[in-house]
This record gives C-alpha cells, sequence and structure tokens, in this order.
C-alpha cells in the first residue's frame, strides 16, 4: 500500500509561494529534491502546480547537470493531474476527473512506495478525506508575509515524527495525522 505524502517549500510565516527568490535551493537541497522524486512512485498534482512542473518536460539550454537530473527524475515518475478544467495532460500523466477519493484510494491500494501531492489546494482536498499519511515541511528561514499557505484549510492534528537539516539552513519537519 502506497503513503501520500505532502511536501513542499514553506516560510517560517507558512507560506509556499514559489515564485520567490528566496526558496531558490541550494545545491544540496536541489539534490535532496532530485533524489526524492527519483524514489517516488509517483505524484498527485492540481492543475496550477501541474502547470508549472510542465516546465520540466523539455530540456532547456542553460540547465546544468543537477536540473537535467531533475527533469529526467520527473519526467520518468507516473503523474496524476486532478483538473475538472483541463482537457488533456503531458507525457507520463493521467487525468483525474470528479471522484477524487475513489482516485486516490486507488492509487494508494494499487501502489507500493510514496506518492507525492503537490499543491497546497489538492492537499487541502486530500486532508478532509483523510488520505494524508504524513506532511513534510520544508522551513527556510525567511518570512515572505504573504502568498499561498502550505494548510490551506485549518490544520490536521499532527504529530511530529523527525526532523533533519537539509544543507545550511533548511529544517525538513516530518508530521503525521495525530
Amino acid at each position: 500500500m502506497a503513503k501520500i505524502v505532502f511536501g513542499m517549500n514553506q516560510s517560517l510565516d507558512g507560506y509556499v509561494d514559489h515564485d520567490h527568490n528566496e526558496f531558490r535551493p541550494s545545491p544540496a537541497l536541489f539534490h535532496h529534491w532530485v533524489e526524492q522524486v527519483r524514489g517516488l512512485s509517483g505524484s498527485v498534482y492540481g492543475r496550477r502546480i501541474y502547470e508549472i512542473m510542465r516546465y520540466w518536460d523539455e530540456d532547456h539550454p542553460e540547465w546544468d547537470a543537477a536540473q537535467h537530473d531533475f527533469a529526467a527524475a520527473w519526467r520518468k515518475q507516473p503523474k496524476w493531474v486532478v483538473s475538472r478544467s483541463l482537457k488533456s495532460v503531458g507525457p507520463n500523466a493521467t487525468l483525474v476527473g470528479d471522484d477524487l477519493e475513489a482516485a486516490i484510494r486507488e492509487l494508494k491500494a494499487q501502489r507500493a512506495g510514496e506518492i507525492d501531492v503537490a499543491g497546497p489546494d489538492l492537499a487541502r482536498s486530500l486532508t478532509d478525506l483523510g488520505l494524508i499519511d504524513e506532511y513534510r515541511l520544508y522551513l527556510h528561514p525567511v518570512v515572505l508575509g504573504r502568498g499561498k499557505p502550505f494548510f490551506a484549510g485549518p490544520r490536521p492534528p499532527l504529530r511530529l515524527v523527525a526532523s533533519d537539516r537539509i544543507g545550511e539552513d533548511v529544517i525538513r519537519l516530518t508530521y503525521v495525522p495525530a
């Protein structure tokens, strides 16, 4: 049975807005993300973050070796995209329409390993359904003051199970539902 995991970079004040330069990963953190993606059994995306991540579908001449490694890992993994507005999705991706709960329960039952959830709005829906098994907050030492919060709704009761330092200034906090 697969484990559903929601993890994102987060500011000290709780925002996950990817557009800020403050979240530019150090080489150590970027390597961590490459290895994280390589180890996944797949990812479930909301429409907005999937459209952002489609950047990795095509090589760019300015990329370094680490960026090529990330793109290769991202392209290889199966993706499920939750959207009512998209009519099609890119390579190695499946569109999930109306019955989110049934689709995720089926993925959990049929897969092994970890399936990543990408996007706080999608994570909120899955939290409300009791389907997220683990939350990983990658805390950066910045205060944004605005943006999209990690928890898009009420925070569920959580229990801390691990904390790890990644690179020089990022702490990953791992929680499970209490």
